[in-house]
């Protein structure tokens, strides 16, 4: 069940109605094309040989053996990349390690062969000499003093430390009646995507083509680009349909690995990885410590907020430590903020994006104290959200103010909701709410636009299609000209055929790329009126467009459709081609408040979901289905972050869960039917009024599930995952047990 509320928004003709989307018949179907069905003639397959340890010196790599393997085409070690110098050393060690492996997985050689088969018999020829060395495998042991370095080149595991200051937290926290501080632990956890990681490369005579499924070709082939040594223009990417990324798709492993293997053999190459090399070897999202403190009145009015953010980067710099700074008190208004930020690394694969990379956690510890708080000023913990809320005019963390935003409206709309309201009747039953918040992200984008004869039009973006973007796309440019948007054909071009499009990434791709459909719609709609001016003699000034019909001014019985027109089109000067390229630089904040209802088994810890509602501000729900559908989405990633999901690490830091069978992902068992109420509070960025929603509903469930198990059992939960073992264990420490 769903419902939809509209606090301020305008209403149009196809943005915000529900189209059939336009990839659906190829991809149910099956004539959709995934980055594993590409066949080439010629095609060679490739594996990948990796180490068994976390932390090694590779002493030597003996590729003779494989090399003499009948079937084997190539073989490639680290000394085949070119060295990287100050273009990306850290990236290009990862693709293929030089000098040491740095966790369980690290990609150390690959072997192209004529089938799959004698690719996995020749991996096992290659000898290779490994020096294990202590690995450490969380923040924690990284952070001693004693740690052995991950890198030796640094004098740290910890790379990065970032320090947002507002107000004065001293004097805030001595206003405060009430300070609730507390410590958090989460876990590594993966985004699930379906699909693996594949990549097939054809090296030709001067130009790389490469057929990969991502978040961002252009991104992809950039990256190839730089780990190979060559300008970008020598690589060109073609998206295939994508199955599935959360921020996993956004980086290169298998890429320049085949690119090279095709080089050595003179083939096409296809890598594909299996699940636990994907589980090992990409980038999940880094587990994390925190330190939280929060300071209120007597009255529930949030006086100071302090942050020690400690996240695990992996084997190489960058984690999403960032977001979780940017995010975590966000959605309040809060004079006086002191957040530290540190990056840290850890004998683990390289952290990647995974959906608002960084906030869950960090609104996990956040809401929960929050949370706290209300029970002991006895406030409603919808009131005191409301109370705090954000609003136009106030200033987050990190300097920014705020423009037109739904923090508050969202948090009224829950408490409106029945759902908030409704009888919950039973022992350890327990109700919870949360907050989110995501920054949202803007970048560049290009669309063009080719009119056809019959009046249908052939769009081409460049944003990959991971959650609906070519039917929000075609919505938004049909909007402009007023035709339905059943005539418009949008399509994902290849590197070379759409100007650089930035990364499907950071609830940015239907804001950015609906904008350019929307600039590309203008530019054909000045062009078509200039051909009506040609077909009726007249001046263009005295043609207007408006419902898809052409007006003349000074006749209104002088008609013309966009059909009409179009037919007119070879008479008239030929093809309309409509452009556009543009580059914002935000795409509005996005916030959400959720409710949960949960049920407790005192005597196994287990946990079960009786009810969720989700409340998101969309700005302008351009598809509403899809804004529905990454609402429950995200619901559904954030149970199984709250519950299950995670990383179990050996003593040797090697993955011990490193399949679907013991990674455990929630399945429709597990899940309610998820309720969805859409806030809309226009954008003042964008031409529709468009937010980002593909991130923020992950954000809330986090606490929102802890808060709920602290209803039902009294608790409260600190640690992710929440496992049945984990609440049993709480239950049973209150109990004294």
């Amino acid at each position: 069940m769903t419902s939809n509320v509209v606090l301020s928004n305008k209403e149009y003709r196809v943005v915000g109605t529900r189209p059939v989307r336009h990839d659906g018949y190829d991809k149910v179907t099956g004539r959709a094309l995934y980055g594993a069905d590409m066949r080439p003639s010629g095609l060679i397959h490739g594996r990948v040989l990796r180490s068994p340890h976390a932390h090694a010196r590779v002493l030597s790599i003996d590729t003779s053996r494989a090399e003499a393997h009948p079937e084997v085409r190539a073989v490639v070690t680290g000394a085949d990349l070119p060295e990287p110098g100050d273009r990306a050393p850290r990236v290009s060690t990862n693709i293929l390690a030089r000098g040491k492996a740095l966790y369980k997985g690290h990609a150390v050689a690959a072997v192209a062969a004529a089938s799959v088969h004698a690719a996995e018999e020749a991996l096992s020829l290659i000898d290779v000499q490994y020096e294990p060395l202590p690995a450490v495998r969380n923040v924690a042991e990284a952070m001693k003093e004693s740690a052995p370095l991950v890198h030796e080149d640094m004098d740290s595991n910890v790379t990065n430390h970032t320090q947002y200051v507002l107000g004065d937290v001293g004097k805030g926290f001595a206003s405060a009646d009430v300070v609730v501080e507390r410590e958090f632990h989460t876990d590594t956890v993966h985004q699930g995507y379906i699909e693996p990681h594949t990549a097939t490369a054809w090296w030709g005579s001067d130009k790389i083509t490469v057929w990969c499924s991502s978040q961002g070709h252009f991104q992809i082939g950039e990256a190839t680009a730089e780990a190979l040594g060559l300008p970008s223009s020598q690589v060109k990417v073609v998206p295939m349909e994508i199955g599935g990324g959360f921020g996993g798709k956004t980086t290169v492993y298998l890429e320049p690995v085949a690119a090279l293997l095709s080089l050595k053999s003179g083939a096409p190459v296809k890598v594909t990885m299996s699940r636990a090399e994907v589980l090992e070897a990409s980038g999940p999202t880094g587990g994390s410590y925190m330190k939280v403190r929060i300071g209120a009145t007597g009255d529930g009015r949030l006086t100071a907020a302090a942050a020690e953010l400690k996240y695990e980067s992996g084997a190489f710099p960058g984690s999403s430590v960032g977001g979780g700074a940017a995010c975590i008190f966000s959605p309040y208004d809060i004079e006086n903020v002191l957040i530290d930020a540190y990056d840290v690394l850890d004998n683990k694969p390289k952290t990647a994006a995974y959906r608002a990379p960084g906030a869950p956690g960090a609104a996990f510890a956040a809401e929960t104290i929050l949370d706290e708080i209300a029970e002991r000023l006895c406030i409603d913990p919808l009131d005191l959200r409301i109370m705090n809320g954000a609003k136009e005019g106030s200033r987050r963390a990190n300097g920014i103010v705020n423009p037109p935003i739904g923090a508050i409206e969202t948090a009224e709309a829950a408490k409106s909701h029945e759902h908030y309201s409704a009888k919950l009747e039973g022992p350890y039953r327990g109700r919870g709410v949360a907050s989110g918040f995501w920054i949202n992200g803007g970048g560049a984008a290009c669309a063009t636009a080719n009119v056809n004869y019959d009046g249908t039009v052939n769009l081409v973006i460049g944003q990959m299609d991971i959650g609906g973007t070519r039917p929000a796309a075609a919505q938004q440019f049909a909007e402009v000209l007023g035709i339905p948007v059943e005539d418009v054909n949008p399509q994902v071009g290849d590197t070379e055929s759409i100007g650089y499009t930035s990364m499907t990434g950071g609830s940015g791709a239907a804001f950015k790329t609906g904008w350019a459909c929307y600039e590309a719609a203008e530019d054909v709609r000045r062009q078509m009126i200039g051909r009506a001016a040609v077909l009726w003699e007249a001046d263009a000034s005295d043609i207007e467009m408006a419902d898809g019909e052409f007006r003349f001014k000074k006749d209104p019985e002088l008609r013309a459709t966009f059909k009409e027109v179009a037919a007119a089109l070879p008479d008239t000067g030929g093809p309309v081609f409509g452009s556009a390229n543009v580059a914002p630089t935000t795409s509005g904040s996005a916030f959400a408040t959720h409710i949960v209802d949960v049920e407790l088994d005192p005597d196994t810890g287990k946990l079960t979901i009786l009810r969720y509602t989700a409340v998101q501000d969309a700005g302008k729900a351009v598809h509403p289905d899809y804004v529905e559908g990454q609402m429950q989405g995200g619901v559904v990633q954030g149970i199984g972050w709250a519950l299950n999901e995670e990383y179990y690490m050996g003593s040797d830091g090697r993955m011990l869960n490193s399949s679907f069978l013991d990674y455990r992902m929630p399945t429709s068992l597990d899940i309610p039917m998820i309720d969805t109420v859409i806030v809309e509070v226009a954008n003042p960025g964008h031409p529709y009024g468009v937010r980002g929603v593909g991130e923020v509903s992950i954000v809330p469930p986090l606490a929102a599930i802890a808060n709920a198990i602290h209803s039902a059992s009294g608790v409260r939960m600190n640690t992710l995952p929440m496992s049945p073992q984990a609440v049993l264990k709480a239950i049973s420490g209150k109990n004294g047990v």
